[in-house]
């Protein structure tokens, strides 16, 4: 339940935050302008955020007769949950990886990279998928959707504001309210809000993947299985990165390379050494 309460909580801190830089870029119109952005954003990304996560990592379907390992386990383990058969897709890379997606259990599909089916055996393979199984029954992919789309939405119009500011067309044009405080307090917002939209919508995917992860482990009854495949992925996927884009990076079960790292604090995945610890009770060096 805290879990549930702290997303909700987040969420809201969202959509209030890209209310107020609508409301601080044009007043009351402004803030509905802002608002109706939120909505809009929410409906693309709740209907069609999976089609686009699939198609961005060229992901292609697969059938039983194609894949059935992965198969075999995702329906073991389905049936085990209670959840229906999502779709399965191979995403054409050899970076190790995995990702789930879709808006609600009867609309799921899970994403393995090439690279993974190599690396992993099948204990470990089945410990990755009933990680994103977690997720899909947790519903975990709707949340973080929104809560990029909505970021992604802060940090738009924050930039618009930037421009707006720099051309003077920022506040119309009660010149009163454009006083060197609050001018500055504006810009300082417009640089602000954006970090925090990003820092909020990081701490959404990391509480969620400690729950995945504790839920795959649950659904196995094999911890060390799914603290093995990441600690397997973790250090091939040094070695063979694969690039994601930061809309997209939050999805997958180890992250992807972004370009850009500001250590732990922009990380959208807690620590592998933590999620080990956490899994099996132990630090990541003893689990040789």
């Amino acid at each position: 339940m805290g879990n549930t309460f702290k997303t909700a909580f987040l969420l809201t801190a969202l959509t209030l935050l890209l209310m107020m830089i609508g409301r601080a870029f044009g007043g009351e119109n402004g803030m509905m302008i802002a608002l109706a952005i939120a909505v809009v954003m929410n409906f693309v990304s709740y209907f069609f955020s999976d089609k686009i996560a699939l198609a961005m990592y060229r992901a292609q379907p697969v059938t039983r007769e194609e894949l059935p390992r992965a198969y075999d386990i995702v329906e073991r383990l389905t049936q085990k949950i209670g959840i229906p058969m999502p779709k399965i897709y191979v995403i054409p890379t050899e970076s190790p990886n995995a990702f789930a997606t879709g808006r609600n259990p009867q609309h799921a599909s899970v994403a393995v990279t090439h690279g993974i089916l190599g690396l992993l055996n099948d204990e470990e393979m089945e410990g990755v998928l009933a990680h994103e199984l977690g997720h899909v029954r947790n519903r975990d992919i709707l949340i973080s959707s929104v809560a990029a789309t909505i970021a992604g939405a802060i940090t738009m119009l924050a930039s618009m504001g930037r421009w707006a500011m720099i051309f003077g067309g920022w506040g119309g044009n009660d010149r009163e309210e454009r006083g060197a405080g609050g001018g500055i307090a504006a810009l300082a917002m417009l640089i602000l809000a954006p970090i925090a939209a990003t820092l909020i919508q990081l701490a959404v995917s990391r509480s969620r993947e400690y729950q995945a992860d504790a839920s795959g482990a649950q659904y196995t009854g094999n911890p060390y299985a799914l603290a093995s495949a990441l600690q397997k992925l973790d250090a091939y996927s040094r070695r063979m990165p694969m690039q994601a884009t930061p809309s997209t990076a939050h999805l997958f079960i180890i992250q992807p390379l972004l370009g850009i790292n500001f250590g732990s604090l922009f990380s959208t995945h807690p620590p592998i050494a933590k999620r080990i610890e956490r899994l099996t009770g132990r630090p990541a060096e003893f689990m040789q």
